[in-house]
């Protein structure tokens, strides 16, 4: 069994914030949310990403050449949440997603929207998980990519209207549910448990997965 992984506090994440913004222009990273739907991504994938791999995307999301020395703290901070998910995401456990709300009026989706441009910005710099067979990967890619303006999912028929099926979430809680929900329903895809594994407890069906009881609107 492997052993649980140390959760970030809050002080970490401030750290890890202020040490992202300090990287050279012109260099674009990450925020921490876009990271951590970026890991997300990143351990979806069917085969392990190397470091090296993972790394650059999160110090530039333009794909400039970033530093040859990162620095240590760092380094140590996103190793730290990279294995935190890890564990999670193997043994099918509930994490909870670096998501934060700054104003309870805020509509859910723009509130989860940073970790779902991460996660996405994963699937573009890591595209093996999408080459996978498209079927049973459409319903939680759906659950996930409801967040996002229609207009940026361009040349995803069968998942726009995947998306148009489903009820999208009536707040914040719900909507973070939906996508830790997602995450896992996709790693039963990317990454199969053996038949020993006894998978974790899994979070319960999410309303944004729920199927709408009416035709979409158009």
């Amino acid at each position: 069994m492997k052993p649980a992984a140390e959760s970030l506090s809050e002080t970490d994440l401030e750290h890890l914030q202020a040490l992202l913004d300090a990287l050279p222009a012109p260099l674009e990273p990450l925020d921490v949310s876009m990271v951590d739907g970026y890991l997300c991504g990143v351990l979806l994938q069917p085969e392990a990403v190397p470091l090296s791999a993972w790394l650059p995307p999160i110090l530039d999301s333009e794909g400039r050449p970033t530093p040859a020395r990162v620095n240590d703290e760092l380094l140590a901070l996103l190793r730290r949440r990279h294995k935190e998910l890890n564990v999670a995401i193997a043994g099918r456990q509930w994490f909870d997603p670096w998501i934060f709300e700054l104003d309870e009026s805020d509509d859910p989706s723009e509130t989860v929207l940073p970790w779902v441009a991460g996660f996405a910005h994963a699937l573009d710099a890591h595209p093996a998980l999408m080459q996978l067979p498209e079927e049973p990967l459409l319903e939680p890619l759906a659950a996930i990519y409801l967040h996002l303006d229609p207009d940026d999912l361009e040349d995803a028929d069968a998942l726009l209207e995947e998306i148009e099926s489903l009820e999208p979430p009536a707040d914040l809680e719900e909507a973070v549910e939906g996508l830790v929900s997602a995450v896992l329903m996709l790693a039963d895809v990317s990454r199969p448990l053996k038949p020993t594994a006894r998978p974790g407890a899994r979070p319960a069906p999410h309303p944004a997965q729920r199927r709408r009881t009416a035709p979409p609107r158009r």
